[in-house]
């Protein structure tokens, strides 16, 4: 492959095969504050991108399209970027002027962000839409407000206006109109047609919205509008229709463009047909896009989701977000950002709804410009539906042919028919032990951690008598990350079938490369499971189900050893440092 080619599809780049293209492309990701190593609190390690984007080895995502990444890597279509970038600093302008009267601030504030303006763009490595959010909070940042949120008003008297357009009669009757000519055979299939027109008209609304509150129209002209989304979105019926037979979870993205009330007038139908829904909004400021802070606040938006659990945790486990999803079929979270969609800084929560829908759906030509104009392909299916100067559009884009679900039914079966075989040892007046061991705690050896689990755990079943052992290694499933296997193995943990919990220890690893006739190697020297973050979690678990059962017995490390680390990584095997104090 030859990386120099400035027209390759980004998901074609793969790194290692030219040194020069990979410094590039290294320094690239620098200027748009998207290297994990340098900002790790912030950009989203490979492990959690994977629950989003679908990549191989040595793949590197880009929160782009192929098209604007073609402009920064051709010097000889500068010209191209540059309009981009004066797109972006239009933007900006507007949102000095429009932010505060003051003549004298204005100025400075402009004078100011020219600077910086001429100074991140002389690279020609800016991504725009990277570019908008650093002017973005340089001019947040000048102080010409007490708000935080200088569009607060703004998105208030836009859901006013939206409000009274949802509501009114011309609208209504658009929306209830059906032409009997186009009606099915069957009453299901009446009703599961009639559920994708509404969709289709109500994905409509949410796009020309604005443009009909601005200048009135009449139900005739409103239904017209709707069929030609029908017309352009025939293809699309039967899955929709299909889509009302299979209860799904959505994850619905939010657009700077707002029509938040159109959102959930949208969303209100999907959970009228059974879906579960999450609503992603935005962290704070991003124009007209809306907000936590929105959802609380906005009197208009507050009647409208009543039924929704709203979180504001950024970082909620596995375990907790499925509690949450089981208990409600609406939950809002904010997806951690204020910039147009940006997979690199979206938060935890975010991308474990990702992970756990099954299906994203997106308006605006801004995620249509992120998830479908990009050869990169994603773990989910992603249905986009925008408007542009042809009108309506709608397509749906299906997941990477590679990327699997487990879902969580399918992790409660593995889960089962493992407490399965130990409820039936104990029918047999076996005893039962866990062992707990270092599985992928120490990078890139992972089929070590197994290998070594395994041969002295069958090295323990040659001594113990009548002893059942679960080893994980044994259960060790390929695709599955770090979240699904702790969730997993958790409830095997929580069985209250375990007898002797025994938690790995230096003295077993070195014995398991004896038995292998190794000697240890330096990556395993001093290792056991008070080093493996995963263990430490377990560890916990151990401690809590003594209570319950105090005849449990746990052997290995002393439990105190343990607890010098925090949370497993987001999606990883292996674990975060010692935090210090």
């Amino acid at each position: 492959m030859n990386t120099e080619s400035n027209n390759l599809p980004v998901a074609s780049i793969r790194l290692g095969q030219n040194g020069h293209f990979d410094a590039w492309l290294y320094s690239m990701l620098m200027d748009n504050n998207l290297a994990y190593t340098l900002n790790p609190h912030l950009v989203a390690t490979q492990e959690q991108l994977s629950f989003m984007v679908y990549l191989e080895q040595n793949q590197i995502y880009l929160p782009c399209s192929d098209a604007v990444f073609s402009l920064i890597r051709d010097k000889n279509r500068s010209d191209e970027l540059q309009k981009a970038y004066n797109r972006s600093w239009r933007i900006i302008a507007r949102l000095i002027r429009q932010s505060t009267d003051d003549r004298n601030l204005q100025k400075r504030v402009f004078q100011f962000c020219s600077l910086r303006f001429r100074q991140y763009t002389a690279q020609k490595t800016l991504i725009p839409s990277r570019l908008v959010k650093r002017m973005t909070d340089l001019v947040l940042t000048q102080s010409f407000s007490p708000l935080d949120d200088p569009w607060i008003g703004k998105r208030r008297e836009s859901s006013k206006r939206h409000e009274k357009l949802l509501q009114s009669r011309a609208v209504q009757e658009a929306l209830d109109y059906v032409d009997r000519n186009g009606i099915k055979s069957s009453m299901q299939g009446i009703r599961l047609h009639l559920n994708a027109l509404e969709l289709i008209r109500l994905f409509s609304l949410t796009l020309y919205g604005e443009e009909l509150e601005k200048k009135p129209s009449t139900a005739d002209h409103i239904k017209k509008i709707f069929q030609e989304a029908e017309e352009r979105a025939h293809t699309l019926i039967d899955h929709f229709t299909e889509s009302g037979k299979r209860k799904a979870t959505v994850l619905y993205l939010c657009d700077a463009d707002g029509g938040v009330l159109f959102d959930l007038a949208t969303i209100a139908a999907l959970m009228r047909i059974g879906h579960r829904v999450i609503y992603a909004v935005k962290d704070s400021f991003f124009f007209y896009s809306p907000t936590l802070d929105d959802i609380k606040e906005d009197p208009c938006i507050e009647k409208y989701v009543k039924q929704a659990k709203i979180l504001d945790d950024k970082n909620l486990g596995k375990n907790a977000l499925l509690k949450e999803l089981k208990a409600h079929k609406f939950v809002i979270i904010n997806d951690g950002t204020r910039e147009r969609l940006n997979l690199y800084r979206v938060s935890v929560t975010f991308a474990r709804a990702w992970k756990e829908a099954d299906v994203i759906m997106a308006h605006g030509w801004r995620a249509k410009d992120i998830l479908l104009s990009t050869s990169h392909e994603f773990t989910r299916n992603i249905v986009c539906f925008w408007k542009d100067d042809d009108g309506f559009h709608i397509q749906k884009r299906d997941h990477a042919a590679k990327a699997f679900k487990f879902s969580e039914e399918c992790i409660n079966e593995q889960a089962e028919r493992i407490i399965k075989t130990m409820r039936e040892a104990h029918r047999e007046k076996r005893s039962v032990m866990f062992f707990s061991c270092i599985i992928g705690s120490i990078p890139g050896q992972t089929q070590q951690a197994i290998e070594l689990a395994n041969t002295f755990v069958g090295h323990l079943r040659k001594k113990l008598d009548n002893v059942l052992i679960i080893n994980p290694a044994e259960h060790f499933i390929e695709g599955m990350d770090g979240d699904d296997l702790m969730y997993m193995w958790e409830q095997v943990q929580r069985s209250g079938e375990i007898d002797v919990w025994r938690f790995q220890s230096f003295a077993d690893i070195e014995e398991s490369f004896a038995l292998l006739g190794k000697k240890v190697p330096q990556a395993w020297s001093g290792k056991d499971s008070t080093y493996s973050t995963g263990c430490t979690k377990e560890m916990h678990i151990a401690l809590d189900v003594q209570q319950i059962n105090p005849e449990m017995q746990i052997i290995g490390p002393d439990p105190k050893l343990f607890f010098r680390r925090g949370e497993y990584g987001v999606g990883k095997y292996f674990d975060k440092k010692i935090r210090k104090n």
